[in-house]
């Protein structure tokens, strides 16, 4: 009688830790579900994301979730539970909570961010193959490469091309012209210079040597007018008609591998570019050349490790003054270039996103729009940045039937998903009205 009491309380044992387990695994089956739910909701669109964003971080900090989906095995414990239980098996009572024992806090693991997530969506999109260009594309350039996957661009075979049917002489015609013209400028920028007339420039300046950082390093004055660096940055500073009317300071400032109008002044050549990037003193001074022209122009420099710019309190008169003199947009060039090449390419992109938004979004600087969208952009070397910019100025162009700078295949995809958003954005919309 004792064996068979025995027995059936070994019975009861058994099922009661089984109704335990069951209980347990089901009360964390809903929540798993619950979380995948709100998961899916979350990878859905970025409006909802930002919508339920404060929920989320709600439900996660009551839940405990991760984030983490089920999988095989059953339902995920929280990140407590689960160390607690993993110590548990490795013989650690003090980390269970027995004997007094302190458990070390977790380090908090940063919130990924939408935007960025986005681009990097964005990045993976423009790389895979429905991204790629065939030289049949009614807007296909061949000097713009852009669109090609390969780390290292190749110089286009301009004369070989099968160039496609030209539309009629309309606007698009006129635009797409001017934009292939300067597209083999900025292509011979990005490629650091086609070999036969780089040698050709080297030697005219062979008989000076690192003119361009002596000029920096404060050794040597500009020519011909013969002022030195630290007179640029603390003279000039502020006096915009100097600024405005002489015109052989510019290719002192931002020198370039390639000539100016100043012939007296001197080209890079690879062993300068070399030395000035190890420099720090010429890179600081490059850095003050650069806010002394960003002030000329109604920019202020926001941020100098990411290179973000804004609007500067006097950006109503510089802007006037940029309107009505258009050669600074060459100067605008040759800044962007000469960033790129003496060590600040981080530095291309935000300042091309800034003249985008105040050309296409705010509808200031009109004369400024084509140099924007045929050089500025183009100058920028990192190609991921390049496409983020020339797709912000897709979606903000008006007449995007004029719009030349994109091959009309990319295009058509930008507008699909354009439009597959904003009906997103209108059901997200309804569901809150109702909820």
């Amino acid at each position: 009688m004792k064996v068979k009491r025995s027995s059936t309380s070994a019975t009861r044992r058994g099922s009661g830790c089984s109704r335990r387990r069951s209980r347990v695994t089901m009360s964390w089956l809903p929540r798993d579900r619950l979380c995948s739910a709100v998961a899916w909701l979350l990878r859905r669109t970025l409006f909802i994301r930002r919508l339920f964003a404060p929920m989320t971080r709600y439900l996660r900090s009551l839940t405990g979730w991760t984030g983490e989906r089920s999988g095989e095995d059953g339902p995920q414990l929280p990140d407590q539970q689960a160390d607690l239980l993993e110590a548990g098996r490795q013989g650690r009572p003090e980390e269970c909570g027995g004997s007094g024992g302190q458990r070390e806090a977790k380090p908090r693991v940063p919130e990924e961010d939408p935007e960025q997530e986005e681009e990097e969506q964005e990045d993976e999109e423009c790389d895979s193959e429905q991204y790629r260009v065939d030289n049949t594309d009614e807007l296909y350039c061949g000097y713009d490469s852009t669109w090609e996957t390969e780390q290292t661009e190749e110089s286009p075979a301009a004369s070989s091309q099968i160039r496609p049917q030209r539309w009629n002489q309309d606007m698009s015609s006129y635009k797409f012209n001017r934009f292939e013209n300067a597209a083999r400028d900025m292509h011979n920028y990005r490629h650091d210079y086609p070999s036969q007339i780089r040698q050709r420039w080297n030697q005219n300046i062979a008989f000076d040597y690192n003119p361009n950082l002596e000029f920096y390093l404060g050794n040597k004055p500009s020519l011909p007018d013969g002022i030195y660096i630290h007179d640029f940055h603390n003279e000039w500073f502020g006096n915009y008609t100097n600024l405005e009317y002489v015109h052989t300071f510019i290719q002192w400032l931002f020198p370039l591998r390639e000539p100016g109008m100043n012939q007296e002044a001197s080209i890079l050549t690879r062993e300068e570019i070399e030395a000035f990037l190890r420099n720090d003193t010429a890179r600081a001074n490059l850095l003050k050349s650069y806010e002394l022209m960003l002030d000329f122009y109604g920019i202020e420099l926001c941020d100098k490790k990411t290179g973000k710019v804004s609007r500067a309190s006097n950006w109503k008169d510089r802007f006037c003054n940029l309107n009505n003199h258009t050669h600074n947009n060459l100067r605008i060039t040759r800044i962007l270039k000469c960033l790129g090449t003496l060590g600040f390419p981080h530095y291309q992109a935000p300042l091309v996103h800034f003249f985008l938004k105040e050309t296409l979004v705010n509808g200031e600087l009109p004369d400024v729009k084509d140099s924007v969208l045929n050089y500025f952009v183009f100058a920028v070397l990192d190609k991921k940045q390049r496409r983020r910019l020339i797709k912000f100025a897709y979606l903000k162009y008006d007449r995007k039937d004029e719009f030349v700078w994109c091959p009309r295949k990319i295009q058509m995809m930008w507008s699909a998903q354009s439009a597959s958003k904003s009906q997103e954005g209108v059901e997200g919309e309804n569901d809150v009205k109702m909820l």
